[in-house]
């Protein structure tokens, strides 16, 4: 039996399109995840270090951003000297063409050392979606030691050394030998470099600026005293590493940059995923949203296709290299190019209008107006598929996504006794976002539009009243506690009556009323609702909860800070508060590096939070949600838009 691997205890360093991954020692030894990866294949399984023939004692991992990490081993020698006076610090560094290595040794020693120092690399050319699965691949690349080809003629590795190392080759595996001298109380230091290039990859490395840290204002003198300048500076430096990590570009349109969704089994172009990012960021930065709106809009729906789930307007759900089978079975298998989302054309809206308003030059926003024409008609000829005015979807393909909204795998949606919904699915969430998106494509059409276009956006809103009166008549379910928003509506229309985190997106999309939306904050911030660090997905009276469950029982950093703008926008700048400072608290027993996702376990039982083990690390939403949160404290503006720079070194985060 294969199970997918466990991410929490690895170290990786990102720079899209490459990452690698390796144990908290430095060591790439092959097993499940670790390794180095090109685009959507792992290139290299094992990288090795030994000196003298035994691997070094590793002591500490200091991360230095989402590109550089720091291994600071020693090397035992005399055995009747205790102290370690002979350190090895092996500094790895990713960028968009390869991964570097530099070794450095450095010695305390009355005398001078001679060290064998060897690196044995393992060739591979395993697609991640079958690392995902557990799956390895057994037929190994031929190895040369100036590099190999790990899948085709538009693939291949080049490896180089400093320091003349002995090389040789055989089979999949290359190993360099080194034999340095270490002066008296002085230090050596050897070097490799593995550059991977794949010609036929659709996304590649970024051509555009970097992300800028945010210059913090502030404290707001409401804002919890336990929760310091130093710590948000933290939490931002990260992030912002992070996310540069994770920038990249459409080879169809390679100016524009977006984030990759997350390393490492998302790293790629995610609609949802890229959009949600570049809205949370609009108060750092709208270069970003910018990117991402003319990335998705290259590759927008123009036709209907079952297989792909392409429709005309559409925006995507995802790009890859080949096909990308999810499932052992084979029963869920993507495309490359694949559209089977329901929310990331509403999105694109919203982000359009946002970015406007953030400042993104009128010009731009110009340009993007036959794209927004093209999304409102997917949302108004598309996306409701049997009439009765909300939007759902359902896989006609057969190996499709099951579930298409951001709780995409098959078990996400549930009614309150743990039994699965029955689709077609209308969620919660996707009807205030379709709002939303009615509004902000009538004032676009108002500002930009001609003629018929602004006659058009009367229609809009006319669309968006009538659906926050659907949703009132629809949506709503009942239990002892009173009144709240159905998680769903299942293929007969009923409300799906699971009490879940998806009802808080319906914060600040406008279709909620007052009393509503005080319904809604009360129920998130329940203890049923709130860990203590985050928003969970479902209740925890819920039959099916579980803190562990992907979607049914975990908190998404990105979900909990999306709620979090929902409750700053609704002005419950109180229970923001609180919420901010529970994820602040769980960025800390991360290292700073909040994760795609974790356990649901309540605060006040469990320090560190307790990882979701097969996690992203970094994703790019729940990165982003760095600025929500330092927003809600009181240490960014919520109104200011300027992106202003503070030129402060990342503080390394110690393992």
């Amino acid at each position: 039996m294969t199970h997918q691997p466990f991410m929490h205890d690895l170290s990786g360093v990102f720079a899209a399109p490459v990452q690698a991954w390796s144990e908290a020692d430095g060591q790439i030894r092959g097993t499940e995840a670790q390794g180095i990866y090109c685009s959507d294949e792992r290139v290299v399984s094992a990288v090795l270090l030994t000196v003298e023939g035994v691997e070094p004692r590793w002591v500490s991992t200091q991360t230095h951003g989402a590109d550089t990490v720091g291994y600071l081993s020693f090397i035992r020698t005399d055995p009747s000297i205790a102290d370690p006076l002979v350190s090895l610090r092996r500094t790895r560094s990713a960028d968009g063409a390869g991964v570097s290595e530099s070794i450095e040794i450095v010695s305390a020693l009355s005398s001078p050392a001679t060290f064998a120092v060897e690196i044995r690399m393992t060739s591979d050319n395993t697609p991640l979606e079958k690392i995902k699965q557990g799956q390895y691949s057994t037929d190994l690349p031929q190895v040369r030691t100036d590099g190999w080809q790990w899948r085709d003629g538009h693939t291949h590795l080049q490896l180089a050394f400093t320091g003349s190392p002995t090389l040789h080759a055989d089979k999949a595996e290359v190993t360099a030998t080194w034999l340095v001298t270490v002066p008296a109380g002085g230090s050596t230091e050897v070097s490799w470099r593995l550059e991977a290039h794949d010609s036929a990859a659709p996304m590649i490395a970024p051509r555009t600026r970097e992300l800028a840290v945010p210059e913090l204002s502030g404290p707001a003198e409401e804002a919890p005293q336990d929760h310091g300048s130093a710590d948000i500076a933290r939490l931002l430096h990260h992030a912002v590493s992070d996310l540069n990590g994770l920038r990249m570009a459409d080879r169809e349109s390679p100016d524009d940059t977006f984030l990759a969704a997350g390393a490492p089994w998302f790293f790629t172009m995610f609609g949802r995923d890229s959009l949600i990012a570049a809205r949370m960021l609009l108060p750092i930065d709208t270069t970003l949203a910018a990117g991402t709106l003319r990335a998705l809009a290259q590759r927008q729906g123009v036709q209907a296709d079952t297989a792909t789930a392409e429709q005309p307007g559409k925006i995507l759900h995802e790009v890859r290299r080949v096909t990308n089978t999810v499932t052992l079975d084979g029963k869920v298998s993507l495309p490359p190019v694949y559209y089977g989302t329901i929310d990331a054309t509403p999105l694109w809206i919203m982000l359009l209008h946002e970015a406007w308003q953030a400042g993104m030059p009128e010009d731009e926003v110009r340009d993007l107006m036959p794209h927004l024409v093209r999304a409102l008609g997917w949302l108004r000829d598309h996306a409701d598929s049997d009439g009765d005015g909300f939007l759902e979807y359902l896989d006609t393909s057969g190996h499709g996504l099951a579930n298409q909204g951001w709780k995409d795998s098959g078990d996400s949606i549930r009614w309150h006794n743990g039994s699965l919904a029955e689709g077609s699915i209308a969620l919660c969430e996707v009807q205030g976002y379709a709002y939303a998106a009615a509004l902000a494509g009538a004032d676009l059409l108002e500002a930009f539009g001609e003629g018929e276009d602004i006659a058009e956006a009367v229609e809009w809103r006319t669309y968006a009243e009538a659906m926050s009166e659907r949703f009132r008549a629809k949506f709503w379910c009942e239990d002892e506690s009173g009144r709240y928003p159905a998680i769903a509506l299942d293929a007969a229309k009923n409300p799906v009556d699971g009490i879940a985190s998806n009802m808080g997106h319906l914060l600040g999309t406008g279709i909620l009323d007052a009393e509503e939306t005080d319904i809604v904050v009360r129920r998130l911030m329940d203890p049923s609702m709130y860990s203590g660090y985050g928003i969970r997905t479902i209740s925890t009276t819920n039959a099916a909860y579980w803190p562990t469950r992907y979607h049914a029982g975990s908190v998404w950093t990105h979900d909990s800070a999306m709620i979090l703008s929902g409750l700053l926008a609704e002005g419950y700048f109180e229970e923001a508060r609180k919420l901010a400072g529970g994820l602040l608290r769980a960025a800390q027993g991360f290292n700073w590096r909040l994760p795609e996702l974790f356990a649901g376990h309540g605060a006040a039982d469990t320090w560190p939070p307790v990882p979701y083990p097969a996690s992203c690390r970094p994703q790019a939403w729940a990165a982003a949600s760095a600025v929500p949160v330092a927003q809600a404290l009181g240490y960014l503006d919520p109104e200011a838009f300027d992106s202003t720079v503070a030129d402060v070194p990342l503080e390394p985060a110690m393992v």
